[in-house]
């Protein structure tokens, strides 16, 4: 008998999964609320897929003791808490849905720069407050852009760079990145300039981080670039919080380094109520607009990632390959 374990939520499952296709004698294991290694083996030790929540770690223990394990997908674009080397030493396929939900999350970014520009979260607060004269003439006097008047920097150039970039362009917005490799088709197509990052940070009224976890991305801004920005300067987050410094990004809103940031993601999650950015000083806090991680989660995202994550378990267990390895095999 097929097995598959699924490590993500059995509401979202049966809602967004067709099972009309999936054998009738495939036994599926929810294991959502297993939360160790060992309680995840008893329940599922033997079967043959994993289907994970894109945050939910699976680790090399885990690999190594589920001897018939074939493919590991994520459900969503993210597999970082998945450990690729371990599974390929056991020839075990790691996927994910790359793409699936570009235009969601291209869509979500523009949302929170405009957000912060507009500064949505104080408006809100003051008209509630009864203070809505007050809020219009001091947002007047202090100054409102538009997003057609910035210079955007946008770091990475994957899919969902690009569809954000595409949004952006009937803005009127001044479009700049940065990439490992330039992409001159692109550049080309969108009318972007390549700048290299510490430039980017530097000239840029906006910065919106498109990247992976790595190694090499973790952590990636760090004090020593937002120092570079301009204090009018907004960033955006709609990747993974590990690519912030969140103490540094504390310290840059406390000490005027920037003017604000839109987060979708922060570093762990689920996040946890010692967070600093959680804990900025009152004065600072409409410096902050966040989201919770919401921004590839569209109705029409999820059934198509659910439909690849459900066609490549098939294909694997028909002895076929399946689209967007990750892992080398």
């Amino acid at each position: 008998m097929t097995k598959v374990l699924i490590l993500t939520s059995k509401k979202r499952v049966e809602k967004f999964s067709d099972l009309t296709n999936i054998p009738k004698d495939w036994d599926l294991i929810f294991g959502e609320d297993l939360t160790t290694d060992d309680a995840i083996l008893y329940a599922g030790g033997d079967a043959d897929f994993i289907f994970a929540d894109a945050v939910r770690e699976v680790s090399k223990n885990l690999i190594d003791n589920m001897s018939n394990l074939k493919l590991i997908h994520s459900e969503g674009v993210g597999y970082n808490k998945i450990d690729l080397d371990a599974a390929k030493e056991k020839g075990v396929y790691v996927c994910n849905n790359t793409a699936a939900n570009s235009g969601a999350v291209a869509e979500h970014t523009i949302l929170l720069m405009l957000g912060l520009q507009r500064r949505l979260l104080e408006g809100d607060q003051m008209v509630r407050s009864g203070q809505q004269i007050q809020a219009k003439g001091s947002f007047i006097l202090e100054g409102i852009s538009e997003l057609g008047a910035c210079h955007i920097g946008l770091v990475g150039m994957g899919s969902i760079a690009f569809e954000t970039a595409k949004r952006l362009k009937p803005f009127g917005s001044k479009l700049s990145y940065f990439n490992r490799t330039r992409k001159i088709q692109t550049e080309k197509e969108l009318g972007l300039s390549y700048l290299p990052l510490e430039e980017l940070c530097k000239t840029c009224d906006i910065i919106s981080l498109h990247l992976p976890v790595t190694p090499e991305t973790t952590g990636l801004i760090n004090q020593e670039l937002l120092t570079l920005m301009k204090p009018t300067a907004l960033l955006i987050n709609t990747a993974r919080g590990e690519l912030v410094v969140q103490e540094s990004l504390v310290t840059a809103l406390v000490n005027g380094q920037i003017a604000g940031a839109g987060l979708d993601t922060l570093n762990p999650e689920p996040v946890t109520l010692d967070n600093p950015l959680l804990n900025l000083p009152e004065d600072y806090q409409y410096k902050l607009l966040f989201t919770p991680h919401i921004a590839g989660t569209t109705k029409q995202a999820f059934e198509k990632m659910h439909k690849t994550v459900w066609a490549n378990i098939l294909a694997v267990s028909q002895g076929e390959q399946p689209i967007n390895c990750v892992n080398g095999l």
